[in-house]
């Protein structure tokens, strides 16, 4: 018997614009940072997770992780992309019925939304976000894309397995989907959303 989804959650990206000694997923956000919101957001679903990062994130990963679920790439091996970090994170849990690629840069998404990007995937192979006709994260795949998704290399990502395959897109109430942290000012938009939510949560 298949295990359930599990989320990869991408925390190996260099970062190159975000400026300053601290790395983008370092950043205070709330009461933590920008990865320990992701993390936490990913944690909420009840869902196996498994964390693909650097050396230099790795304590604050393990804080909210065992470690058993977190894949430490060497700097080298990150710096081959984004395919790279996904194969490293699908091959870690082969026997998941699924996988939902979801950047540690996206602190807005919901889990919530993650749930029901993971409850499309028992019936299309590729699934993912999508807030007023606007793709988003997670994206999800399902257990048939597995050799497919350990072949993954370079910065393109899962683009080209998305194209081959029809994608059903779960449209959500969640902008956050659409939201990463890149620069300075979408870190400043990425906090007031977030104070916001929590307020009015």
């Amino acid at each position: 018997m298949r295990n359930r989804p599990t989320i990869v959650i991408l925390a190996a990206g260099q970062g190159s614009r975000f400026p300053g000694p601290l790395h983008k997923l370092e950043q205070p956000l709330g009461g933590g940072t920008v990865l320990s919101a992701t993390l936490q957001h990913a944690i909420q679903t009840q869902l196996p997770i498994v964390v693909v990062t650097v050396q230099r994130l790795v304590d604050q990963v393990s804080a909210l992780t065992a470690r058993r679920d977190v894949v430490v790439l060497s700097d080298a091996e990150a710096r081959r992309g984004v395919g790279h970090s996904i194969a490293a994170g699908v091959s870690e849990r082969p026997g998941a019925s699924s996988w939902l690629i979801l950047p540690a840069d996206m602190p807005l998404v919901r889990s919530s939304t993650i749930s029901e990007v993971a409850a499309a995937l028992s019936h299309h192979p590729v699934a993912y976000a999508q807030y007023r006709g606007r793709r988003g994260h997670p994206v999800g795949f399902a257990a048939e894309l597995y050799s497919e998704l350990v072949a993954l290399q370079g910065d393109e990502g899962a683009r080209r397995v998305i194209a081959r395959y029809p994608g059903h897109a779960q449209e959500i109430d969640d902008p956050g989907v659409l939201v990463d942290v890149d620069t300075p000012a979408d870190l400043e938009a990425v906090r007031v959303a977030y104070a916001d939510a929590h307020t009015a949560g």
